[in-house]
């Protein structure tokens, strides 16, 4: 079986990540069963000595071919991993990050959208960082979502979207304490987050008439107020906006009862109020292969839905289905974007 080719016959984009991590050893894996999975093109933007290094010591040899152009990459791919060349400022030792290299990771993620928004690659795929190490060498934003928002120069907030086990969540609040969720609430930001993905679902899902339920905040929905008002005061009447636009909006709806399989056969995603609220029943459902989508960006960008597991660094014993499925994720969501354009 042959690759696909990406779209519009480009090569991914596929950043270092957190050097310490996990993301060296689970690209060298996903490029072993490209094969297998009919992986698209792609290249990776890392240290190639490093790599090479590192999958001998794992025993995942891999030939690592340096390329100076992602042009290089469809060529290659078949025969060794692509890799654009990032140096590293100090040796990596796997499980122990470094903040020195944490200039490195940025510009791998620069570089990664760089190309993609000079049409020389066609989606931007984020290996995990290490969000400590990049703050103590002055990284300023919550993650990856909010930097790729100011690198796209973004006015408006990207939306998290999830998707695996057949489940999608869009997150109306993301990486923000619990008890700071009710105050962030608000209609707008509804409005903005069910506004965002049913575009995307529209043009980057293909699905002409997307579907939507709206998770309640509250225990049974608020319970008539008696269990608080958000749904009464925020959610209800962002619902009836959406729908008097045309949406095919429901809620809000008990979170207890939204994410069973009949549940799920009604709707197409779900605007949850906050993270847990969505990541909890999506992990549940699927934690090997889940995709973390980000929505708004004039850009394609998927990420592996898990961390850079500084425990397994190094060990070879890392699992490289989530970032297959968000390899295989931004080849499909890259395509049909070109088609709609």
């Amino acid at each position: 079986m042959t690759a696909a080719p990406s779209a519009p016959n480009l090569p991914l984009a596929l950043t270092m990540g957190e050097p310490a991590g996990i993301g060296g050893e689970i690209a060298l894996m996903a490029w072993r069963q490209r094969r297998e999975r009919n992986l698209p093109p792609f290249f990776l933007i890392d240290d190639p000595v490093r790599l090479a290094v590192l999958g001998h010591a794992t025993g995942l040899p891999v030939p690592v071919r340096e390329i100076a152009d992602p042009a290089e990459a469809m060529a290659a791919f078949d025969n060794g991993l692509p890799v654009l060349p990032q140096e590293l400022a100090a040796p990596v030792i796997p499980g122990r990050p470094d903040p020195a290299n944490g200039g490195a990771v940025i510009a791998s993620i620069d570089r990664a959208v760089d190309l993609v928004r000079a049409g020389q690659a066609a989606a931007v795929v984020t290996n995990p960082i290490q969000k400590s190490s990049l703050y103590a060498a002055g990284f300023r934003h919550p993650g990856h979502t909010e930097y790729l928002a100011h690198l796209a120069g973004l006015k408006d907030e990207p939306v998290m979207l999830l998707e695996g086990g057949g489940l999608r969540v869009a997150l109306a609040t993301i990486h923000v304490a619990l008890k700071d969720v009710a105050g962030l609430l608000t209609s707008d930001v509804l409005l903005h987050t069910a506004r965002v993905t049913c575009q995307a679902l529209r043009r980057d899902f293909g699905i002409a008439q997307p579907r939507l339920a709206v998770a309640a905040l509250n225990p049974h929905a608020g319970e008539g107020g008696a269990m608080g008002r958000e749904e009464m005061e925020i959610i209800a009447p962002a619902v009836a906006i959406l729908k008097a636009e045309g949406l095919a909006v429901t809620g809000p709806l008990p979170a207890d009862t939204l994410f069973h399989a009949g549940a799920r056969a009604m709707y197409d995603a779900v605007i949850c109020q906050y993270h847990d609220q969505g990541l909890i029943p999506l992990k549940t459902l699927d934690f090997d292969t889940g995709v973390n989508i980000t929505l708004g960006l004039p850009f394609i960008r998927t990420s592996p839905d898990h961390g850079t597991a500084l425990s397994l660094a190094g060990t070879g014993k890392a699992s490289p289905s989530s970032l297959v499925a968000a390899l295989l994720s931004a080849d499909r969501l890259a395509r049909q974007r070109a088609m709609a354009s």
